[in-house]
């Protein structure tokens, strides 16, 4: 299928408001995510260049919403890229909670889709829907969302939703309504993507996988008449060289017992969500073949739902795989490493700068930021770059 590949992309972090580590699965090397630690991250990712940052949303996360309300004043440029919950929030309300988060940082709200498919947790948040039923939940959601974000006055009778007199007094700052994101795997996830959504947001499936969900999902809008941008969601462990980068990874889950892997998958198998299986079956559970595609690792995900690869590699491998990608068709790339605020620093620093961006970096020496870069030798006199034939 014919497309246009983008020419510039997106580079969003993500907020760690589950909890950050030197190592998965273990306390060990772990760090509280407070709010200083989330300001620490947020700041850097600002000051670095990160288009925007994710922050994750269930009962395992501190509420998004909230964390984005207080960071959004502490941060100058970045995007908030938040969670609303058909089932859990109404729409008219989940309407006002977006107009007033737009506003309040002037513009730079971002909204993720987010159906949830883990049955126990939904449960536990008095959800008792069926797969096919969510989804049903979440098309009358968003068609109602978007018209009262859009201005009107909604009067509507459906199978979920009864609404009368839905609207906004005080609209958001983008128009209509900010940017919706929204991933899923299934046959119904890709009808909901394809009628509703404006950007379709995949994990990190090897590029074959990834090229079929996106051609599945960009022949389905094309039949509505709509056009769908494409994201993926993936980690990085990023180091000056191939191997110190892969002896990073082994190091991630050097301290990662057979145990804690097997319930971590039990937690898996009882979900209903087509991309958490599509992501167990990458690995099986098995720590000895994680590399499943060149430079794309699958030991995130022996212990942690939803996004579990890495790109892994040095600057340049990994600035590669992530243009394999782009020439998929994707133009957004939200990221993460461990721990979040050093992988931030690192791939912000040794890849960001060199991607064909649609926003700005900080450049070393750039006429944008006159600061030092580096620690000044002796106290005299600050560094100068290496030349490549040095290295």
């Amino acid at each position: 299928m014919s497309f246009d590949t983008p020419d510039k992309i997106n580079v969003l972090w993500f907020l760690p408001t589950h909890g950050d580590s030197r190592y998965l699965g273990t306390s060990e090397g772990g760090r509280a995510v407070d709010l200083p630690y989330l300001r620490q991250v947020a700041q850097a990712a600002d000051q670095l260049g990160y288009y925007g940052v994710l922050l994750p949303t269930g009962r395992s996360c501190e509420d998004s919403w909230v964390v984005a309300s207080a960071l959004a004043p502490l941060t100058e440029k970045l995007r908030f890229l938040v969670a609303v919950r058909p089932g859990l929030q109404s729409p008219t309300l989940a309407a006002r909670m977006t107009a007033t988060l737009d506003r309040i940082s002037n513009g730079r709200l971002l909204i993720n889709v987010v159906t949830g498919g883990d049955p126990q947790e939904n449960k536990g948040d008095g959800i008792f829907l069926s797969h096919a039923e969510r989804y049903e939940v979440t098309r009358e959601f968003l068609q109602i969302y978007k018209r009262v974000l859009s201005g009107e006055t909604v009067e509507h009778s459906g199978k979920h939703f009864t609404i009368e007199d839905g609207r906004l007094l005080f609209p958001p700052v983008q128009s209509p309504y900010p940017p919706l994101y929204f991933g899923g795997s299934s046959e119904a996830a890709n009808e909901v993507a394809a009628g509703e959504i404006d950007k379709y947001l995949t994990w990190g499936e090897p590029p074959a996988l990834v090229a079929e969900k996106l051609d599945t999902v960009r022949a389905l809008a094309q039949a509505r008449g709509r056009q769908v941008s494409f994201g993926i969601r993936l980690h990085v462990i990023v180091r000056e060289t191939n191997e110190k980068a892969w002896a990073a990874a082994d190091e991630l889950i050097s301290r990662l017992d057979d145990h804690t892997i097997s319930e971590a998958q039990k937690v898996f198998a009882r979900m209903d969500s087509v991309g958490q299986s599509r992501m167990s079956q990458l690995h099986g559970g098995r720590r000895d073949k994680l590399e499943v595609s060149p430079n794309l690792w699958a030991g995130v995900g022996l212990v942690r739902g939803g996004a579990g690869t890495a790109l892994v590699g040095d600057p340049e491998t990994v600035a590669e795989r992530i243009d394999e990608y782009r020439r998929l068709g994707i133009d957004t790339f939200i990221l993460s490493g461990y721990p979040h605020l050093e992988e931030a620093y690192r791939f912000g620093e040794l890849v960001l700068p060199n991607l064909p961006l649609a926003h700005p970096v900080k450049r070393a020496g750039s006429d944008i930021n006159t600061g030092p870069f580096g620690e000044s030798i002796a106290g005299d006199r600050r560094p100068v770059a290496r030349l490549a034939s040095q290295s």
